[in-house]
């Protein structure tokens, strides 16, 4: 059952994978923005994932999200989400990023609990038409 409150917690290393350099984001060697968002749906989406019926899951919707500080390749980044609000199917999250030295972006992430099948038959017909 999906809860005001829910917490999820995930963690990566900033590294050249995920670098701006390497994502296109940017020319420097320092965790990527696009990397930092991916972390916080990741974040969000499985904090909840276990609460939703057989066959369903989410899909971000929206996002709005400051990118505050630069964390070096090598340095841990962790990422917190607080499901703040449920309306429906729209889910909305509290994101937090941070590095072992302070926080490095955060705000609010909307998802949309979707029937995956469903969505997935969607998605591949923008292809049959």
């Amino acid at each position: 059952m999906l809860e005001i409150g829910m917490k999820g917690k995930q963690e990566v290393i900033a590294d050249e994978t995920n670098s701006a350099k390497t994502m296109g984001s940017g020319t420097l060697d320092v965790f990527a923005t696009p990397a930092m968002i991916a972390l916080m749906e990741k974040t969000a989406w499985t904090s909840v994932s276990d609460e939703l019926d057989e066959g369903c899951g989410t899909v971000g919707i929206s996002l709005n999200v400051a990118h505050s500080a630069p964390t070096p390749l090598g340095m841990k980044v962790t990422c917190e989400s607080e499901l703040t609000g449920i309306d429906g199917r729209k889910l909305t999250f509290y994101v937090k990023a941070y590095d072992e030295k302070g926080v490095i972006g955060e705000g609010t992430h909307e998802r949309f609990i979707i029937q995956n099948e469903k969505f997935q038959k969607k998605a591949n017909m923008k292809k049959d038409s």
